[in-house]
């Protein structure tokens, strides 16, 4: 059997320990599953509530005259040229490529695809200070894309708001590619 401490209101039992009973303890667990299964259901309702349809989301995409290579390149400069140290490349493409044949697929989405993943301190941190869960689009990223038809640059459209300045910085950085700025 376990003992639990009881702190009554008066001095004569405080400090005295009472025995539970099985049956005591048997409630406890009953009445502790319930307030889990509760908060796991009120999780998932308010999940269901906020998190919307499972769906894309919007991007902004251009039309890159010209490589993918040389497309990539000119990304690459753009972010580097802001001063912004680019995290890591994702080479999507490849990745698609190579687990197509593992999800029982054999179409080709991309010639190459790959997405310069990248942070600014700046413009984070003002974001994040308006909003701490804007937490939740960082780092940001510029894709480019050979579809085998055309190459496109682009990034993924932010919430209206403070978040619009990393979509501004987006949309120079790509801009700037592009050989429009």
């Amino acid at each position: 059997m376990r003992a639990s401490r009881r702190i009554c209101s008066g001095n004569a039992c405080r400090g005295a320990l009472r025995i539970k009973s099985p049956l005591d303890l048997s409630k406890d667990m009953d009445i502790r599953r319930e307030r889990k299964m509760r908060s796991f259901a009120m999780a998932g309702v308010l999940c269901t509530l906020f998190a919307g349809p499972g769906q894309a989301q919007d991007a902004t995409v251009h039309i890159f005259e010209g490589s993918f290579e040389d497309a990539a390149f000119s990304v690459e400069n753009a972010i580097i040229g802001k001063g912004l140290v680019i995290d890591y490349v994702s080479h999507v493409g490849d990745m698609l490529e190579r687990t197509a044949a593992d999800v029982g697929s054999d179409v080709q989405l991309f010639e190459e695809a790959d997405i310069f993943v990248f942070c600014s301190a700046v413009i984070s941190r003002q974001v994040m200070e308006a909003d701490p869960m804007n937490i939740a689009h960082c780092p940001y990223g510029v894709f480019v894309a050979d579809t085998g038809s055309e190459v496109m640059i682009g990034y993924r459209s932010y919430p209206p708001g403070p978040m619009q300045a990393v979509e501004t910085l987006l949309s120079d950085i790509v801009q700037e590619a592009l050989g429009s700025d």
